[in-house]
């Protein structure tokens, strides 16, 4: 893709992140309900988000397969079944998504601005996301850690996203994502960075143009009006 013109904004193309800018964070029953799924004791929700983090960032990358990634959660290998129930359940929790930012998404969309999709996600959920239909309505393209074997912050994947814009000027893409780290690394590679914290006016004002003022019109002048001569005098003619 070739960026021909420069949107009115000032950008040439956005990159968007996907886990906690237009997906929700899973609750903590969709973590529980996968923790019991596990197997985990009741009472443990941190120590399996932990054994579940701790793993997650190679998975992430496609270092890890289905298998792999959960027997290093579990601490042995799932039969057939609960494995596939497992990354099931794991998956659909990542797959909320937030209205009010998408709407947003949409109306920078109709403006002519190009996205680019950048998430850390695993194969199964990167192509669940694939096929939504935001996804191949809004984004141009959808780059995935998975497939690129890299994550965020890596700075290699930044690389690939800009390219993917069709941008060769780093300044006029604006890389949005929430977390902080991203956001510095995508900054020192002389990207634009939003970090979202959460507030979808922070991105109407990054991504949508801005209204210009109405300015008021002074009202024409009223017609002069004609003298009233006052009580004992003469008017001049």
């Amino acid at each position: 893709m070739t960026v021909k013109a420069l949107h009115s904004t000032g950008l040439e193309a956005a990159i968007v992140d996907y886990n906690g800018v237009l997906g929700l964070q899973p609750t903590t029953d969709m973590w529980a309900r996968l923790a019991n799924l596990a197997g985990w004791p009741d009472g443990h929700l941190d120590s399996f988000q932990h054994a579940f983090w701790q793993a997650r960032e190679a998975y992430d990358a496609g270092a890890l397969s289905d298998l792999a990634f959960w027997a290093q959660v579990l601490g042995s290998h799932p039969g057939p079944r609960l494995l596939r129930e497992l990354r099931a359940v794991d998956t659909a929790m990542w797959t909320r998504i937030d209205a009010r930012v998408l709407a947003i998404l949409y109306r920078a969309h109709r403006t002519g601005l190009p996205m680019v999709l950048l998430s850390n996600a695993p194969h199964a959920l990167s192509n669940v996301l694939d096929a939504t239909n935001w996804r191949r309505k809004l984004m141009t393209e959808a780059l995935y850690s998975a497939r690129l074997g890299l994550c965020k912050p890596d700075p290699a994947i930044y690389e690939h996203a800009l390219a993917a814009t069709g941008s060769t000027d780093p300044t006029r893409v604006l890389f949005i994502d929430d977390r902080a780290d991203n956001c510095h690394a995508a900054a020192r590679l002389g990207l634009r960075t939003l970090h979202y914290i959460g507030q979808p006016a922070d991105l109407e004002q990054h991504l949508l143009p801005t209204r210009p003022a109405s300015v008021s019109r002074p009202a024409p002048p009223s017609p002069p009006r004609a003298a009233v001569p006052l009580a004992g005098s003469r008017s001049r003619r």
